[in-house]
Formats: C-alpha cells, structure tokens, sequence
C-alpha cells in the first residue's frame, strides 16, 4: 500500500498576495536560472528583476540559498507525484524490486538536473558531506524493502544506506569536472551501480 512519501501536515494558509509573490519570485528566479546560472543569482538581483521590495524577497526565503531550497522544494513536490501516481514501473501496480530500481534511475536523473540549484541551496550550515536528509527517499526505499522478500536483513537499517548511496550527497559531491565533462556518461554509470547495487543487496 503506498501512502505519502512525505510526512504531511496542515498547511498554514497562506495570503492570497503572498501566494502571488512566491509564484512570481521562483517563476523569475528559473528565468535567471536559465540565462546566467546558479552562480549569478542573488537577493538583490530577484528582488529587482521582480519588481519586488528586497524586504519581500528576504521574507520570502530569509538568506540566497533560501532561494535554491524553495525551488528544489517545489521540483521535489512534482517528483513525488510521479512517484504516487505516475505509471509503472516508478508508480504503483509494479513489482516492488523494479519500483525499487527505477526509483534510483528517475532520482539520479532528478538530482542531475538539478545539481546546480541542489548545490546551491547548502547553506553552510548543514553537515558535510551528508547535507541534509531527504526523507522522501529513505521512506520509499523503506515502503519498498518491505515488500521485498530480504531474508535475515534489517530493513530500517538497509534503507538508511540505500539512501546515503543515492540521494545529494553522491551528486552534490561529485567533481563538477566530472559532471561537466562527460555528465551523460557519468549519470549511466551511476545508474548501472544503483541497479547493481539494489540487486546484490536484495539478494534473498
């Protein structure tokens, strides 16, 4: 049975204002994105090409790698969707083995995509390398090792480092000489390993 990925709460409803400015500032935010990367993205640079106030943008997400955190957010609530309700073999009606194995192709392909913003919203704060914790992965990969015929295996503990070998810290590590290399390469490689790997562990 599969049941949310992430744990959910009641929301606090947000002003409809509010609601309008936080669409406006990410939707401005990928515009900048998109033409002169990560790394040129500033408070004031969004504050200014949204024609908002620095106050509301500081509000909004408090420090620059708010900004990244907030869009990674929001791509992760799509990926989570495709997860729940997207067709097999990553949505539900598959065996739980190939879930299990194309969930690490589509997360792996998400966190390429995505690397640059992934990077960007470490704040410095967070511990190294793991950053911080993704709880839709390792609750999946837990939902799944359940299904799973393991044998004399401790699944809490197996889907712990299951998650450790794919979520950010596998890419947000990575030498940006690798990825910027030959990332196609580099990306088919770590999905092999990940199939690899989630066979030889789940070996009854």
């Amino acid at each position: 049975m599969d049941g949310p990925l992430l744990p959910l709460g009641v929301p606090r409803a947000e002003r409809a204002d509010a609601a309008r400015n936080r669409l406006h500032l990410l939707a401005t935010a990928r515009e900048m994105l998109a033409e002169d990367g990560a790394d040129r993205l500033t408070m004031d640079g969004l504050a200014e090409r949204a024609g908002l106030g620095k106050g509301t943008v500081f509000r909004r997400f408090g420090t620059r790698a708010g900004i990244f955190q907030a869009l990674l957010d929001d791509e992760e609530q799509q990926f989570q969707q495709q997860v729940l309700s997207g067709p097999p073999p990553l949505g539900p009606d598959a065996d739980a083995l190939d879930r299990l194995v194309a969930y690490g192709r589509a997360r792996i392909g998400f966190l390429f995509a995505h690397r640059d913003i992934a990077r960007a919203a470490l704040d410095g704060s967070q511990a190294v390398p793991a950053g911080t914790e993704t709880p839709l992965s390792r609750m999946h990969i837990r939902m799944l090792l359940g299904q799973i015929r393991l044998g004399a295996v401790d699944p809490d503990i197996l889907a712990v480092q299951l998650t450790a070998a794919l979520d950010g810290p596998l890419l947000l590590h990575l030498s940006a000489d690798d990825l910027a290399v030959d990332a196609p390469r580099m990306e088919t490689r770590l999905v092999q390993g990940w199939q690899s790997l989630v066979h030889r562990a789940c070996r009854p």
